[in-house]
């Protein structure tokens, strides 16, 4: 038994070993092919610079704008049962299989001037195609699933009696959500909030129809590789990735906090 439980561990941690370098491999190689001083010239050209904080906020500005209708929906989808109910899990899981230029050239269509949205957005003098908000809005279509499965599996996980006890005392639904949904369903929300911005900050192909200017991180670095080819693309890259991880562990570290603020505060609760 112990040798078959040993040759299991050995065959797993292979392959485990082999998906983790797989991943791994690529991005030593890209560091390990550009130098100090390329990856230092290429972070004070203020184009990247501009173009790498434009990705975030924008990125960012997406995710809380959008999370106020997406944790809502998450949370109907978690406790309401209705008609065709999987039919609107499948329209909310579309996005992520879509090819993302097909996402961007059905966006375009939906906020040029001629679309639904652009249309009116026109009439009130804004511009939707070769704009921020243009991209946000594509940011955000292929993004969202992220956000709202997370949120709909975490209030999914918080029973129901708990919420149906604090009805029988009177709260109101607004109260149940904030003060007892929210709170225990906060870490799902919370991962789900920080894959939508990662997911939105990386996208290319449907911001890339939407808008090729002003240029996003991703956008540049194709424009980049393109033009220069991969010597001038990989400090770029390099530059992106490095920000990215900051942010990403970030807010990473920030959620851990909180859930340890709370954990504390129950623990002195009880």
């Amino acid at each position: 038994m112990m040798k078959g439980h040993t040759l299991f561990s050995w065959v797993f941690t292979i392959l485990a070993s082999l998906v983790l370098l797989f991943i791994i491999a690529p991005l030593a190689g890209m560091f390990l092919d550009s130098s100090f001083s390329e990856v230092r010239t290429t972070a004070a050209d203020p184009v990247v610079r501009r173009s790498v904080w434009y990705t975030l906020v924008i990125a960012f500005s997406a995710t809380l704008i959008f999370a106020v209708g997406a944790v809502p929906l998450a949370w109907i989808m978690a406790r309401r049962k209705f008609p065709l109910k999987k039919v609107v899990q499948g329209i909310i899981d579309l996005p992520v299989v879509l090819p993302h230029t097909a996402a961007g050239i059905a966006l375009l269509g939906f906020i040029s001037r001629d679309g639904a949205l652009g249309g009116a957005a026109q009439k009130a003098g804004i511009l939707l195609v070769n704009n921020g908000a243009g991209i946000a809005l594509a940011m955000a279509f292929v993004s969202l699933p992220f956000l709202i499965n997370a949120a709909r599996d975490g209030f999914a996980a918080v029973p129901e009696r708990t919420e149906k006890a604090a009805l029988t005392l009177g709260a109101s639904q607004s109260r149940i959500f904030f003060t007892v949904s929210l709170p225990q369903a906060w870490r799902s929300v919370v991962s789900g909030f920080i894959m939508m911005f990662a997911r939105g900050m990386s996208e290319f192909g449907a911001v890339v129809i939407i808008a090729y200017h002003p240029m996003i991180a991703p956008v540049l670095i194709y424009d980049r590789f393109n033009t220069y080819g991969i010597t001038a693309a990989r400090p770029a890259s390099i530059i992106f990735i490095l920000v990215a991880l900051v942010f990403f562990v970030f807010f990473r570290v920030m959620a851990t906090e909180r859930r340890t603020i709370f954990r504390r505060e129950d623990d002195a609760a009880d």
